[in-house]
């Protein structure tokens, strides 16, 4: 009988749909991506591309192929490799864009302070 209940719970547990709070790194920068023609991408109204093996994450939180995302204007929070090209995206929540501020630029994040324990942004 016991067996039969733990059952049902994990069932029902696993069928609801879980949000857990995603925590971006240190580095990531906020802006808005448009998937001209990939790896073609507009980044803030500039031409950009995406890295081989970039990872573009839905609000979801699953990986989303940028084809799929054409012409679509998104805010994301994303970072860059070592050439300059994106390396990760995240499609940002309504809950995620209210999180502010977040720096736009390397600079702005040189010069504003990061809380790792909170994952939040100050401006000095």
């Amino acid at each position: 009988m016991h067996r039969c209940v733990i059952a049902v719970v994990l069932a029902l547990a696993a069928a609801l749909p879980v949000q857990a709070q995603r925590l971006f790194q240190a580095n990531a920068l906020r802006g808005e991506l448009v998937v001209i023609q990939p790896p073609d991408v507009l980044l803030n109204g500039k031409p950009a591309q995406l890295a081989m093996g970039a990872r573009i994450r839905n609000p979801q939180n699953m990986v989303q192929l940028s084809g799929s995302l054409l012409g679509q204007r998104l805010k994301v929070n994303y970072t860059l490799d070592p050439t300059g090209a994106i390396r990760d995206v995240w499609i940002l929540t309504d809950a995620e864009l209210a999180k502010s501020p977040w720096p736009a630029t390397p600079a702005q994040a040189q010069s504003w302070v990061f809380d790792s324990t909170m994952h939040t942004w100050s401006k000095p």
